[in-house]
């Protein structure tokens, strides 16, 4: 029987996700220069998009220095070895200050990886999806937008899905891959190979608020915060206790310090307009007040901690 049941299997099988390999990435801050950097690193073509030409000559020269700390760990005892993994990388690379003109290149997948701003990132892919070719993918890199909603503006709604990354991209393992309800399996199959392809970890999400990693993180900040407001602990107390207690290598505050209280705010913002019977995305008036006073977190200098 095994010698029925073996091609049986074989034509019963799911088929292989369809392979990626242009890439075009559009932003070229310290996200979308992370994005860049691990597809072009992994042998992917790559074009990275920026509005102006000195973002894009900083994103580039970005890339290379993180491309030499990685060949210094890498390729140690090779250093030849390591000039040619710089060299082939960043000739895998491109720039195009016009994501339209971008196109042209018939990618296979647009990732997009610019301000949150959901009417930007709607206007930027409805311009898109009248120049790209019928099979690219679209996808965004949003850590607190609804990917549904970005999705809107086009008409391949099939063809949509999220990939968000993790700041420092090159360092952090994970990638978390969105689909909405209408997301196509190819899509979605095609979405994580490329997760795994560029290295990383996948795990797969619906199109929550937040995802998985922000929908748990926000609201346990938040609630750290809120703690402060009602005089249970002080900022110390509370960034130790999560420490040596939970065993996280930071605590709310320091995270919410690093990655800025005004990104932490403007996410639960946003999530208390969507959601506004969820008491769990409600601002925060202590962190609302630091961000008047231009108390950001680590990179204004000031946050709930001194930098």
């Amino acid at each position: 029987f095994s010698s029925l049941i073996t091609p049986l299997r074989s034509l019963s099988s799911t088929p292989p996700a369809r392979a990626i390999s242009a890439v075009t990435v559009l932003g070229a801050g310290l996200m979308g220069t992370g994005i860049v950097q691990v597809a072009a690193a992994t042998g992917h073509k790559v074009t990275m998009v920026g509005v102006e030409q000195s973002l894009l000559d900083g994103g580039m020269s970005r890339i290379e220095k993180s491309l030499q700390r990685v060949a210094k760990r890498r390729f140690k005892d090779d250093p030849n070895a390591g000039e040619d993994f710089i060299s082939s990388t960043m000739g895998n690379i491109s720039t195009n200050l016009s994501a339209v003109d971008a196109m042209s290149s018939s990618p296979d997948l647009v990732i997009e990886a610019i301000p949150e701003d959901i009417d930007l990132k709607r206007r930027v892919f409805k311009d898109l999806d009248e120049a790209a070719p019928e099979n690219t993918i679209f996808a965004s890199n949003t850590s607190s937008l609804r990917i549904a909603q970005i999705a809107e503006a086009t008409n391949r709604k099939d063809r949509f899905g999220g990939l968000h990354f993790f700041n420092p991209v090159p360092v952090m393992k994970l990638v978390e891959v969105i689909r909405t309800p209408e997301t196509s399996d190819e899509t979605f199959d095609a979405l994580k190979a490329f997760g795994t392809a560029v290295g990383k970890s996948v795990v797969q999400c619906q199109d929550t608020p937040g995802f998985i990693v922000n929908r748990l993180l926000v609201p346990y900040m938040l609630e750290a915060a809120r703690m402060l407001e009602r005089g249970e602990a002080t900022v110390e107390d509370i960034d130790t206790a999560m420490k040596l207690g939970a065993g996280y290598p930071m605590g709310p505050f320091e995270l919410l310090d690093y990655v800025g209280l005004d990104t932490a705010n403007f996410i639960s913002e946003g999530w208390a307009r969507d959601y506004p019977d969820e008491p769990l995305f409600k601002p925060v008036e202590v962190i609302t007040d630091k961000v008047k006073e231009g108390k950001l977190g680590v990179k204004s200098g000031q946050g709930f901690h001194s930098y």
